[in-house]
Formats: C-alpha cells, sequence, structure tokens
C-alpha cells in the first residue's frame, strides 16, 4: 500500500512539475519565431528562385512539365503530400542534378532526366529532394551554414546580391549533413513504396554513381552534392528488403523514351 501511495505521489509530483516548467515558456514568443522563420523560407525560395530565373533557362514545354507533373503528382497523393506546396522547375541544363530551395522550390536539371535509365530512378532523386523538402532540411541547413539573422538580414534587402547569389548557389552545389542525407534516402524509400514505384533503380542509380565517381563527368555535379554513393545505395537496399509490393511504371513507357527525345536541345 504504502509503495503504491508513493508511487502516485510522484506521478501528481511530476506532473505538477511539468506543468510548472511548461507555464514558464513565452509560448507566444515561440509562436512569433517559428512565424517569422515561415515567412523568412517564403520570401527567401522566392528571392533563391528568382536567381535562378536570370541565370539558367526554364523548360516549359507542356508535354515535360506534364510529364514530371505525373510523377511528382503520384509521390504526393499517394504519401499524403501537399501538392501546392511542392513548386517543380526544370531547367534546361546537362549537369545531373536536382536539389531544393527554400519554400518548396524543386529544381530539376534535365541533364538528370536525361541520364536517369528509367522512370523509376528519377522518381528516386524526386522522392528524395522532397523528403529534403518536408523534413525541412533546406532550411536547417541555410540556418546551421549562414545564421537565421543574415537569412532574415537577406529578405529585407540588408544583403547585397552578390551575398544571395552565393548562399543560392550553396544550396545546389554542397552535401547536407551526412545524417540528413540518410534520413531523406529513408523517407524516399518509403515515398516510393507508398506510390507503387519500385525503390531499387534508386539504389542501382547511386551505385552507377559510386562507379563513376573517380573518372565521372556526367555525374559530376550529383555526386559532389551528394557524397558515400556506395554506402548510401547498400543501407537503401537493406532498407528496401522487407517492402516488396507491386509496383507499377508511373507514366508509359513510350511517353517516357519521348519525353527524354524532348529534352534534346
Amino acid at each position: 500500500m504504502k509503495k503504491i501511495f508513493f508511487q502516485g505521489s510522484i506521478s501528481i509530483l511530476l506532473f505538477f512539475g511539468t506543468w510548472f516548467v511548461l507555464t514558464k515558456i513565452d509560448w507566444v514568443s515561440v509562436f512569433k519565431v517559428q512565424k517569422a522563420t515561415d515567412k523568412t523560407e517564403e520570401k527567401l525560395g522566392d528571392l533563391f528562385w528568382k536567381i535562378v530565373q536570370e541565370t539558367e533557362k526554364e523548360n516549359k514545354i507542356p508535354f515535360v512539365v506534364n510529364s514530371i507533373d505525373s510523377i511528382v503528382n503520384q509521390i504526393c497523393t499517394s504519401n499524403k503530400i501537399d501538392r501546392k506546396g511542392i513548386k517543380i522547375h526544370i531547367i534546361n541544363k546537362d549537369d545531373v542534378n536536382a536539389f531544393a530551395l527554400p519554400n518548396g522550390h524543386l529544381i530539376i536539371y534535365s541533364g538528370l532526366i536525361k541520364n536517369s535509365d528509367n522512370q523509376e530512378e528519377l522518381s528516386g532523386v524526386v522522392s528524395h529532394e522532397i523528403a529534403h523538402i518536408n523534413l525541412n532540411h533546406v532550411m536547417k541547413k541555410l540556418v546551421k551554414e549562414i545564421g537565421l539573422s543574415v537569412l532574415i538580414s537577406m529578405t529585407t534587402g540588408n544583403s547585397g546580391y552578390e551575398v544571395i547569389k552565393e548562399t543560392a548557389k550553396m544550396l545546389s552545389s554542397s552535401a547536407f549533413d551526412r545524417s540528413l542525407e540518410k534520413e531523406a534516402d529513408i523517407k524516399a524509400v518509403d515515398y516510393l513504396v507508398q506510390a507503387k514505384i519500385n525503390p531499387e533503380p534508386f539504389a542501382e542509380f547511386l551505385f552507377k554513381l559510386s562507379d563513376e565517381e573517380n573518372t565521372a563527368t556526367k555525374y559530376l555535379t550529383w555526386i559532389s552534392t551528394h557524397p558515400d554513393s556506395r554506402e548510401r545505395a547498400e543501407y537503401i537496399i537493406e532498407y528496401s528488403k522487407d517492402k516488396k509490393s507491386k509496383f507499377s511504371s508511373v507514366i508509359a513507357l513510350e511517353t517516357w523514351d519521348r519525353l527524354k527525345g524532348k529534352l534534346d536541345y
């Protein structure tokens, strides 16, 4: 009886102790900081995308845009991801690369599409970048590398154009922390399986990169921003083992072939 009374007393003390701590937190300030961060992310996304627009050529061919949208829609719908929050931009550039900007902007270079052996490889890379967006990795990286105060100053016009340009360039040319990359890889596999897309070609894409890491020219950009390709491919294969499902193509094979042909500019 004494033991029960003692345990009950401890539980009550823990409850009121936790309640006391929570009452001391300035929740209004916390929410204000979050709101400010969200607003900063929105403005940064617009700023960085504007720089990409000024320096690169966007592919707006309806067939190309609609084909990629079909893949993105499948991934988002199957995983209950807000499709409106993912803003796809296809850039005519031979580099094999894709990267996320703040506020859901996802840049896909035509070189990535052209050099993907199949739509599943492309879907894996796209899922990986969507994972970075949904897991808030983009802002985490920026805050760590640049600092929140500097980022806010960019959105208020207190930073020069070159600073903004170099910050945007960092997102397309430098890697995330290894832990964030692995988290995005694992989440990408979950997205693919849920969307009935085979995740193994995503691992095969990474194996392909690892085989070319010493001599690569074609895959140089993606390798530089996503190191340790073989290690990543191996844990993706391992994680995918127990996730067998009935997989299917998102777009018809003829559509895929035609899509790659449309990128011969």
